[in-house]
């Protein structure tokens, strides 16, 4: 029997995430025949040149879109952002060397943890102390530092760096929820890495940005398939790569690319962001949980001030086709993540079920 879906929700999860509508139009169309080959994106060769058109247009799409230049080797890769968590110091840390890490919240705690297995981490400011409700800014990075490791936005805590720090010190940077969200100077990353499934594409593919002259320095053997370098000598296709998700990033990246870039991107998640957190401000029920000048742009968390009436207000968000708002367990409350793809309308109607709710119960 065949289930016919006649009203697509307002998709506020934190990941695997909302994706834009074209670009699932565009990907379900490549699943029963792609590019007029008789076959499914799913079954075709990864050797075939339809598919190396694919990684071809992908690369150059990121590239483009950051501003590369020719320092740097764009990959698509496996494992997910947690598997960067040690692929980064296992390919940059020599054994004396030491790495800097900002600890944010609980995608740097589990980055620290992997890092310590290759070398000396020098965990340099921390806001555990808050439970991560602000962005540490008053340190200072050793000159002497292989890389400073930071995590741009959290999408646990609803925080995000909106500046980075200028230092010679190449940083190392978890982008996972917030790449393609805004102009970056890529200039200052030694390596940028993401996780597809927040703000590029499906979960199964991983984005890895690396600065070439970094690698071969650590003095240690790096197995195969863990080596920058294996992956940037085939053109990230070493082994099969996650094909349908690199060809659904390619389509976001596109769409990225259509509707302004980058630049355009951050001034339409400025003004979601803008609409959700005046709401949070200037409802009596509401409250946000992080430094308003840290507030994420992708992940909006909040609460309310009477706790019991969080299941009620979860109910109506739900009756009004509102899902993935409850926060993560280890916080609470609510997080609404309002990635590129989110279109300002359906910030709109989370805005009135907040305003209805408020009207009804204040």
């Amino acid at each position: 029997m065949n289930t016919v879906i006649t009203k697509k929700k307002h998709n506020f999860y934190a990941g695997p995430a909302i994706l834009p509508a074209s670009v699932l139009k565009q990907a379900t169309a490549a699943t029963e025949d792609f590019a007029g080959m008789g076959l499914s994106i799913l079954e075709i060769s990864h050797r075939s040149p339809q598919f190396t058109a694919v990684v071809e247009e992908a690369t150059s799409l990121a590239k483009e879109l950051l501003g590369l230049s020719d320092d740097y080797e764009v990959l698509f890769l496996t494992g997910g952002a947690s598997s960067q968590f040690y692929m980064a110091p296992m390919n940059l840390l020599p054994q004396d060397g030491t790495a800097c890490y900002i600890n944010t919240g609980t995608w740097s705690n589990k980055a620290i943890k992997e890092a310590k297995l290759f070398g000396n981490v020098n965990e340099l400011a921390s806001s555990a102390e808050s439970n991560y409700t602000f962005i540490p800014k008053d340190y200072e990075i050793p000159s002497d530092a292989t890389y400073i490791h930071m995590t741009s936005n959290n999408t646990v805590f609803g925080t995000q760096h909106h500046e980075f720090p200028e230092t010679n010190v190449p940083i190392v940077c978890d982008m996972s929820s917030d790449i393609f969200s805004r102009p970056i100077d890529v200039s200052k990353f030694g390596i940028i890495y993401c996780g597809a499934q927040k703000n590029m594409g499906p979960a199964g593919v991983t984005l890895v940005i690396v600065r070439k002259d970094l690698l071969g320095k650590t003095g240690r053997p790096i197995p195969t398939m863990l080596d920058y370098n294996t992956h940037i000598a085939k053109g990230s296709m070493f082994n099969t790569p996650p094909a349908f998700p690199i060809y659904v990033s390619m389509l976001t990246m596109r769409w990225v690319k259509e509707n302004g870039g980058v630049e355009a991107m951050a001034e339409k998640n400025e003004a979601k962001a803008k609409l959700l957190y005046g709401e949070i401000d200037s409802n009596p029920l509401f409250e946000g949980t992080t430094a308003v000048e840290d507030r994420s742009l992708m992940n909006v968390t909040f609460k309310m001030k009477d706790t019991e009436m969080e299941a009620a207000f979860l109910e109506a968000c739900a009756a009004a086709d509102c899902v993935g708002i409850k926060g993560h367990r280890s916080v609470g409350g609510f997080r609404a993540s309002i990635y590129n793809a989110m279109p300002i309308e359906s910030v709109q109607v989370l805005v009135d079920v907040m305003r209805d709710f408020a009207s009804q119960n204040a």
